[in-house]
Order: C-alpha cells, then structure tokens, then sequence
C-alpha cells in the first residue's frame, strides 16, 4: 500500500491551474499514514526519513510576540528543528521576529516575508514551517507568495503522529485530528476553480466539488468518531477488568522523550518500544510490577506531551488519555539534562489541568542523571551520587523528587521500592517485575 506525502497543500500558483483533478481524499488520508499504510524507515520505528526521492529542506519561522510565557523562543525554534529531522527533512534556514501583534493574512510582516522570499535562493528551501498555528487563510496567503508549502507546527505534529502510529486506535485518532485539521483548509484546495468563476464551462463546479469534498470528510469524521467510542468503551472495560483486581495503578506522565518508555523498561523489565526520539510511544502500555510478596502495582506509560499540541490530537487523544484518570498516583518523568526544563514542566502540569487530573497525586523522577553534574563538576555515577544531586536540587524542585538513570539503572530500585511503599508500606521485600502485558 502506497502512503500519502507529508501533510501539506501545493503552492497558489497560477502555474498550477492545469491540475484541475478533484481533490484526492481517499488517497491524501485513508491510504496512507492516516490509515493502517506501510510506515517509513523501512517499517522501522524511530527517527522517519521522507519517503520521497528528495529530502524536503525546511526552512523555519517563529514570531516572538513580547509576551511569551514558557518555553523561549530559541528553544522552541531548536524544539521545532527536532520535529522537522523527525518527520524527515533537513533545517536550512530560519528567521524570527519580534512583533507586538500578528498580521491577520500572513502572520509575519511584510519585510519579512520579502527577506524569507530571498532566503530561498541561498538555501533552495522546499519547505516552511512555522512554529505557531496558521489560520487557513494565512496558510494560503503565504503559500502564494511564497510558492512553496507552508505548514504550522501542528501540521507538523500530526504528521509524525501519523508516522508512528503502529496501531488501529492511534492511526484512527491520528486519522480523525488529520481530518479535522484539513477540514477548514479544503477552500484552498480549490482557490484556483474559484478563480476562474464566470468563465465558459467553469461555472459552479469548484464549489461543487469543494462541498463534495466537505461532506465525504464529514462523513468520515463521523465513522472516526463512532469507531473510537467503540475503543474507549473497550478500555472502560479493561479498566473495570483491573479495577477489580484491586491493584493500585501509577501512570507514568512527561514531556516527549524524557525517557518514560525507558523507564517502563527499566522498572518492569518488559521489551517496551523505547528510542530517543519525540513521540516514539503512542499507544498506552500497562504491566504489572511486584514485590517478592503478593503485593503489585499496574504501571502505564502513555503519549508525550509538547507545547502547542494541536488542539485537534489531544481532543482525539482522549481516549488514550482517559487512563491517566483512572491513576491513583503519577509520576513526571523530568528530563534532567533539557534546557527548557522549567517550561517543560509546566506544559505538563498544564495539560494535566487541562484534562481533569491536575489534583493527582504525583511523584516526580528527574531522568538521564547520567547526563548530570554534581556541584563540583564530576560527572553522576554511583547511587552515593544521587543523593548529594538530590541535597544540591539542580532543578529547584520543591516537591519530593526522585533521580534515576533509566538507561544505567542508577536509582531504579530506588524507584521501585518508593513506589511500592506508596501503596504497601514497609512490609515490601525485593520487589520482582512482570513482563506480561496488561
């Protein structure tokens, strides 16, 4: 099976009005990554590579509008240049700027835009990809002048979410945010029908065909819907399967690529999916970890979280998220060796808010301790050192914190022990893990 492009939109150029075909929307999103289509990287999980014979070259645009709360705006460029060699292109360039308010039809100011135009023939970009979200008339205005695609950071995201999407719920909860993402950017599909209004033999059929193409999308977001309401009522029942076993369940909660997944391998010695990489782990995966007695907790580890998601994934993530609520304990998993690890950490106390568990209980892990310093500069390398890293607090937590290293296993017995205790108390022997899925 054949898969579709990167998600984008061809350029508003009158060169292109000869490609008047309908718009292909069984191609653009059922036959490939939106479905259950052949994945990139040779079937490989982990980093994607275009699946064209050019690798795209993208050239990057962020706006700092004064006020800017979290992340800054050079590591949101750097956050946005690893979503790019993610989905498989190459950063050639970039150019940001300072502006109190956006420009209602192409976001940046018109210098900008012209001194972009010019960049192109230095770098020969074949992309641009903004780090905020474009309105889909923003996105068609700057394609026209641009004459090349144009994509957001949402767009962007949906994409690697499509590239990893391994099962039949996460490819149709990527299928669905795809869908409603594209939805409002169908006028632009057709803009060059539009203009061509009154001519011989074009009267009407533009419109015609762009009210087609909303309702078979509509269409297909409903059948979306009503397959993952299936899917969530699937889960309530596994759920209510486990809920009656009575085992505590602890939800392992992070930023992208903090090392959760490692650290469900770490901590139940399962074959969990783990790279280094955004979004490596899509779907949730639980599994049983005890002690050398009768007592055990379930642990889940679930997607990610990232500035600016795009409204249309988590929405149509929710019923992967729903087992966040069933937790009776979290644990952020923290990178400590990021430098926005400050706005990190608040994007997911945030999104937590956001979906109603922010008065969970949580335990924080500050993860990658081998990447870490000790106050005299010696590099941490002994359980000793963890705890003069956990007097020192690097990170100013101010809640009680664990450090692991997930991939030496420094502090994961450590881990596992408090973990237990949280639950069992003191009559805990050495704990054992469970690689049998849940």
């Amino acid at each position: 099976m054949s898969r579709r492009p990167p998600i984008s939109f061809p350029p508003d150029s009158s060169a292109d009005v000869s490609s008047e075909a309908p718009y292909d929307y069984k191609n653009e999103y059922s036959n490939g990554r939106g479905g259950r289509g052949e994945r990139r990287n040779g079937g490989k999980r982990g980093t994607s590579h275009g699946t064209g014979t050019t690798q795209e070259r993208a050239f990057l645009v962020g706006v700092d509008r004064g006020s800017r709360e979290g992340m800054s705006l050079d590591e949101s460029m750097l956050e946005l240049g690893r979503l790019v060699d993610t989905a498989g292109g190459v950063v050639v360039g970039s150019m940001t700027q300072r502006r109190a308010r956006i420009d209602p039809a192409t976001y940046i100011g018109s210098g900008k835009l012209e001194e972009i135009v010019a960049a192109r023939e230095e770098t020969k970009y074949t992309l641009v990809v903004f780090d905020d979200a474009l309105s889909p008339s923003q996105q068609l205005h700057l394609e026209g002048a641009l004459k090349v695609k144009v994509l957001d950071r949402s767009a962007l995201i949906l994409d690697i979410f499509a590239a990893r999407a391994q099962t039949r719920e996460a490819s149709l909860q990527v299928e669905l945010a795809q869908h409603e993402y594209l939805l409002p950017r169908l006028r632009g599909q057709w803009q060059h029908l539009e203009r061509m209004e009154g001519a011989i033999g074009s009267r009407g059929p533009g419109e015609t065909q762009l009210e087609t193409d909303r309702r078979l999308i509509g269409t297909r977001i409903a059948r979306l819907k009503k397959q993952i309401k299936t899917v969530t009522q699937q889960r309530a029942l596994q759920r209510t399967r486990r809920e009656r076993q009575a085992m505590p369940v602890v939800a392992l909660v992070g930023y992208t690529n903090a090392g959760k997944s490692s650290l469900m391998r770490a901590l139940s010695g399962a074959d969990v999916y783990a790279a280094d990489a955004v979004f490596a782990t899509l779907d949730p995966v639980t599994r049983r970890i005890g002690s050398g007695t009768s007592e055990a907790f379930l642990l889940t580890d679930t997607v990610g979280f990232m500035q600016k998601l795009p409204t249309q994934l988590v929405s149509a993530f929710r019923a992967t998220l729903e087992e966040l609520k069933t937790a009776d304990l979290l644990v952020h998993v923290i990178d400590g060796t990021a430098n926005a690890v400050d706005a990190q950490r608040d994007t997911v106390q945030e999104t937590l808010e956001d979906l109603g568990i922010g008065d969970t209980p949580v335990l924080c892990v500050v993860n990658k301790v081998d990447g870490m310093v000790l106050p005299d500069g010696s590099p941490v390398e002994t359980e000793a050192d963890l705890a003069i890293l956990d007097e020192a607090n690097p990170l100013g937590m101010e809640t009680e914190t664990l450090y692991v290293s997930a991939t030496t296993g420094l502090g994961v017995d450590a881990l596992r022990q408090r973990l237990l205790y949280e639950f069992f108390g003191n009559e805990v022997v050495a704990p054992t893990a469970s690689s049998a899925a849940v």
